[in-house]
């Protein structure tokens, strides 16, 4: 499948900005819905996004994101390192998304067994504290690449219907290849979490700083341990059919703390 250009993913939004503003606080890429931005302020310069605090490095790195249903507005609000305060006025430019019917799941692929209900709760929780995590190293600034090379199975966004139940969006990138298939970190990064959970399978969390993470799920094996520094393209595992999948493939998830975002537009735009 050829992979389509970052232009192609979604319209390009007008900001209404005042030139200062923009040159106290730039980014890369435009606002919209599921976008993350990574953008670069200037010495002592505060940030806010609709009201919370955005936190800005010492080389004045910082991370905005919008998620899946952000609205159509959001307000950046901006203290300069003299005092002076303003507001930018950003225009999140609105997606659609596709439809996925899925039929013929057996009943336990669609809703779990009440005796897996407890572990399901315990997995969400511990992943609802790493969403929390705020490390002060902005390792996503050098950008991002091709975890694993496929074709691409699904998108981030979409709406699965499964037997004909509707179910919550698809907040991921699906990569399907066959099992064993080489997976590698987007970006350098710590592993917070390498672990074998109910629906995601074997999964592994990588921390890329400023609460940006990155999720692979579904491996065949864990090649990194909890705790352990990786390197941009270094492997973490393999592609594999565990947890709750109808076929192998990689999901691929990246966040801003616990706001889902789409991954593909910050790819290149090609595999590799």
């Amino acid at each position: 499948m050829t992979i389509p250009r970052r232009a192609a993913l979604f319209a390009l939004p007008v900001l209404t900005a005042k030139p200062r503003a923009a040159a106290a606080a730039t980014w890369r890429g435009e606002p919209a819905q599921g976008a993350l931005l990574v953008g670069q302020a200037g010495a002592g310069t505060r940030l806010a996004l609709d009201g919370n605090p955005v936190r800005v490095g010492a080389d004045g790195a910082f991370v905005l994101a919008f998620g899946r249903d952000a609205k159509p507005d959001a307000v950046l609000e901006i203290a300069h390192g003299g005092g002076r305060k303003e507001a930018l006025r950003l225009s999140v430019a609105r997606r659609e998304w596709q439809i996925q019917r899925i039929e013929g799941l057996p009943g336990g692929m669609v809703t779990p067994p009440p005796d897996v209900l407890d572990r399901i709760a315990r997995e969400r929780a511990a992943m609802a504290a790493l969403r929390k995590v705020d490390s002060p190293e902005a390792l996503f600034a050098g950008g991002f690449y091709w975890p694993a090379q496929g074709r691409i199975s699904g998108v981030y966004g979409s709406q699965r219907v499964l037997n004909g139940e509707p179910r919550a969006p698809h907040l991921g990138l699906d990569i399907a290849a066959p099992v064993g298939a080489p997976v590698a970190a987007m970006a350098p990064g710590r592993v917070l979490l390498a672990a074998d959970f109910y629906f995601l399978g074997k999964v592994v969390v990588l921390d890329h700083g400023h609460g940006v993470q990155s999720l692979y799920a579904h491996l065949s094996r864990l090649d990194v341990a909890e705790g352990e520094a990786v390197a941009r393209r270094q492997g973490i595992g393999a592609i594999g059919a565990t947890g709750r999948v109808t076929g192998a493939h990689l999901h691929l998830g990246l966040n801003w703390f616990a706001t889902a975002v789409d991954p593909q537009p910050l790819l290149p735009p090609v595999q590799g």
